[in-house]
């Protein structure tokens, strides 16, 4: 009887492909932008911004031949203030994940290594992600709710973000609309318990976690770790300090009375983007602080605002094909301006907004720059966890910590368009 390929299977070699691809993002374009800036090194006190908020002096006209010329004023200066918040990033492995892995001859990469080279990106991207967010670290909103064996499938397609800025085995918490509640199963000592995504979908815009009672629909998804504070208090994102808000504070300023530290809003109206639009937003700044206080402006937005921006110029260029062996590419290339702003694209902002932002006025005030978290006096960074008998368990931990805010200076010089029509597809 002949020999089958079944009866030699065990002499055959396994052939790996040497090139691991990644199959999720790392950007955290915004935040990588923001620790280009000087940084202001705070304790843990609050850190004060004085602004020159009113102006002094008291115009006007005068009799020369005796008259009263009357008394004076100066400018009015107010102090901002922010707290540091602090923000972590934990990676776990195996002692055997590590042993499997460490030399080529038994795999095509050593994973401990690939965690450490890029567990800073991987928290990078949930900073940016956090700079998104109004301050008070809702990464999601809840449209609809779907529960299968005690697990809670959220589709989030409320806002211009889905579930963009969460991630895959990221620790969260639910909170009611208002923020007032905190969702999250609670445990004996009444502090909230974070629970862990375990399935993420950024194109149907779905998440999983372990069934939350009482969850509905607008009902919001907060980044882990904040406890049982209501509200929750996180970084101060782009849409905390580019607001034309007139309730609550910003930055313990009382917005109602003291419209100066409100930003200037071009409503979108949920229509497409027309030009007028940013060229409004501009005008708007020059307006409250004057074209020479504008400072170096960039336009930031979702790629999808970029199509729609793409398609006005469309309608109004022509294509000239000249040149042999010219190719035909029938999108713009290259440098993008929007009313005189360079056009900045990120995947995690807001679809349905343009925010006109100038780096100048933002900073970060920082009790502790990111890096591995290592106790005091000691150079270790690596640490093994304990197991149940208070042996030591198989298995490693690291993590990076870091403690800042960011904060900016002058609402005024800010703009920014929403209520964008998002175009089809996103």
């Amino acid at each position: 009887m002949a020999q089958t390929e079944s009866q030699v299977v065990a002499l055959e070699l396994e052939r790996v492909n040497s090139k691991v691809p990644t199959l999720f993002d790392r950007e955290g374009l915004f935040y990588a932008a923001l620790e280009k800036r000087p940084v202001e090194i705070v304790s843990n006190r609050d850190m004060r911004i004085p602004l020159e908020i009113l102006p002094g002096g008291s115009p006007g006209h005068f009799n020369p031949d005796g008259g009263d010329l009357g008394r004076g004023s100066a400018s009015i200066f107010d102090v901002a203030t922010i707290a540091p918040v602090f923000t972590k990033y934990a990676v776990e492995v195996t002692t055997l994940s590590q042993w499997a892995t460490d030399d080529r001859r038994k795999a095509v990469l050593n994973n401990f290594r690939q965690q450490l080279a890029k567990s800073m990106a991987d928290y990078r991207r949930f900073i940016d992600s956090l700079c998104m967010t109004p301050g008070n670290g809702v990464m999601g909103t809840i449209t609809s709710i779907s529960t299968t064996a005690g697990v809670d499938t959220y589709t989030c397609t409320t806002d211009g973000f889905g579930v963009r800025l969460l991630r895959y085995n990221q620790t969260v918490s639910v909170y009611n609309s208002t923020l007032t509640t905190d969702r999250t199963p609670n445990d004996a000592n009444s502090s909230s318990v974070a629970t862990t995504i375990s399935f993420y979908d950024l194109v149907n815009k779905q998440i999983s976690i372990p069934a939350v009672t009482g969850v509905t629909a607008g009902d919001v998804i907060v980044a882990g770790g904040l406890g049982n504070a209501t509200p929750p208090v996180s970084i101060l994102g782009v849409p905390y300090h580019n607001s034309n808000a007139s309730t609550g504070s910003w930055m313990g300023i009382d917005r109602s009375a003291n419209p100066e530290v409100r930003a200037n809003r071009v409503s979108g109206n949920n229509s497409f983007l027309t030009l007028p639009l940013p060229r409004l937003a501009m005008n708007r700044i020059g307006d409250r602080v004057g074209m020479d206080n504008v400072g170096k402006m960039q336009a930031w937005m979702h790629p999808c605002q970029v199509q729609a921006y793409e398609n006005l110029g469309f309608l109004v260029t022509q294509l000239n094909q000249t040149g042999e062996g010219k190719g035909l590419d029938l999108y713009y290339g290259g440098a993008m301006q929007m009313a005189g702003c360079p056009v900045k694209k990120s995947f995690s902002w807001d679809k349905t907004r343009i925010d006109f932002i100038a780096l100048n006025v933002w900073g970060r005030g920082v009790i502790q720059e990111a890096g591995f978290y290592k106790p005091e006096g000691t150079d270790k960074y690596i640490f093994e966890i304990r197991g149940p008998s208070g042996g030591i368990a198989c298995s490693n931990i690291f993590y990076i910590a870091a403690g800042f805010n960011v904060f900016m200076n002058n609402p005024a010089a800010a703009a920014y368009i929403d209520t964008l029509k998002v175009p089809s597809g996103y």
